[in-house]
């Protein structure tokens, strides 16, 4: 990765001390997303690349993981397929349950939004533990797509969820990373 994109995505960043709880550092992307120029860059940085290959789904993890991947797969002629929590899709679905730091929850896509065979990016804007982006993983391998990779803007490595996808042999992309976070 260039200094360059990272000087660029670290002067748009924000972060907010103690959100959504005390000793948190919270890494909020709205600010990136709203700089055109920045925005712009950080998606030609995740999908660079990967062009030329094909890629026939962008799949997007609710909520920032739907605008990164729909920028995404507008770049590489890919469909979307978005990433849902339990009871958000109209459609038939299939589900996967998921650890969160105090419980279980379930994400959710449409039965019909990959085939098997198909080749997949999955994206969304951090990888912190690595627990929504496993179980993203494993709901499109359910429905026998291909990873191709996993991109995200943020990567917290001292929280291991980049070695829990590469464990699943999925490459990771990241554009910039915090430690200790």
């Amino acid at each position: 990765m260039s200094t360059s994109v990272e000087k660029t995505l670290l002067s748009v960043l924000r972060t907010i001390p103690d959100y959504p709880k005390p000793g948190v550092q919270f890494r909020d992307i709205t600010t990136l997303l709203g700089d055109a120029s920045a925005f712009r860059r950080a998606v030609d940085e995740l999908v660079h690349p990967y062009a030329g290959q094909k890629i026939d789904k962008v799949a997007g993890i609710e909520a920032r993981g739907f605008i990164l991947g729909g920028a995404m797969a507008h770049q590489l002629s890919a469909g979307f397929v978005p990433i849902r929590k339990k009871g958000k899709l109209p459609y038939d679905t299939v589900r996967v349950a998921y650890s969160l730091e105090y419980g279980i929850d379930e994400m959710e896509m449409h039965r019909d939004a990959v085939t098997p065979g198909q080749r997949v990016m999955l994206v969304d804007d951090l990888i912190a533990t690595g627990g929504t982006a496993e179980a993203a993983v494993k709901l499109l391998r359910q429905m026998g797509a291909d990873i191709v990779a996993a991109c995200f803007v943020i990567d917290l490595p001292d929280l291991g969820g980049r070695k829990k996808l590469e464990a699943l042999d999925v490459p990771v992309r990241t554009l910039i990373s915090f430690e200790g976070d």
